[in-house]
């Protein structure tokens, strides 16, 4: 652990492992609510830290700019040192290498926003349908960042739908390319929504159906931090199976191109 992760843990984060209750059901339902994982000081850090990335990049939210420049920034890890932390050392990398084993890298952070005023809904997906990943063991992690619920637009998961296994997504690779939404009509009659706390996160399997709604709220956004881990060895199905890059948090790769990686900031 680096010395500024040392400083910062034990004031931002909560560190502590899953129960064998909260492993079975992750294991049965296919997703898992860990609550206050940040800390108050943890919020306001992230808080400030993601919202002066997000503000230089994108601004306040404009109503005619597409659904890519509306609500996600990629890679906010390279911009903000409490995020890196969490991201590569904090209580999540603990939790998903219960869930995936013990070689893990992390694949995907980036800060996943609903503004007030941004009521595009986002419709039934698997986020393994986006990036398909072998093994099919990945996880999802969303931090809330602020308390958000249905108005704000909060997810909405089918419990145990992971249990469908991958779900073919019908786009083409131009279709990816373009970043054509998956279309999935399941039956919804058992969707639940997914209310967070700020500090609280939802994790759950690169499987699991989710969807969000827009945000109806006058006064409130919606800002979630997304990570996403993988074990080391993880391949790009979309991809001629090549390696997924990510850099390693726990235990060994066998790729070279992954090894080499470990240091990405």
């Amino acid at each position: 652990m680096s010395p500024s992760a040392t400083r910062m843990a034990p004031e931002l984060f909560n560190h502590r492992l899953l129960t064998s209750a909260e492993l079975a059901t992750f294991q049965e339902q296919g997703f898992l609510v860990l609550k206050s994982v940040l800390t108050p000081a943890g919020i306001h850090r992230l808080v400030d830290e993601c919202m002066a990335a997000w503000t230089a990049e994108k601004g306040p939210y404009d109503p005619t700019a597409s659904w890519l420049e509306n609500a996600l920034l990629p890679n906010i890890h390279h911009r903000s040192s409490a995020v890196r932390d969490y991201y590569f050392e904090g209580p999540l990398v603990e939790a998903a290498s219960q869930i995936i084993g013990p070689n893990l890298k992390g694949v995907t952070s980036q800060l996943t926003f609903k503004m007030r005023g941004n009521t595009k809904p986002f419709a039934w997906h698997q986020d393994n349908g986006y990036g398909e990943l072998e093994p099919y063991n990945a996880v999802t992690c969303l931090t809330a960042l602020e308390d958000n619920d249905r108005e704000t637009g909060c997810l909405w998961i089918i419990p145990g739908s992971h249990k469908q296994g991958q779900i073919a997504s019908g786009l083409t690779a131009a279709d990816k390319q373009a970043h054509r939404e998956i279309v999935i009509r399941p039956d919804e009659s058992k969707a639940v929504p997914m209310p967070l706390r700020a500090g609280d996160c939802l994790i759950f399997s690169c499987w699991t159906l989710h969807k969000s709604e827009g945000n109806f709220s006058k006064d409130r956004d919606r800002r979630v931090l997304f990570f996403r881990y993988a074990d080391a060895d993880a391949v790009e199905v979309y991809n001629d199976r090549k390696p997924r890059l990510g850099r390693l948090v726990r235990g060994r790769s066998r790729f070279a191109e992954v090894r080499a990686f470990e240091q990405d900031l």
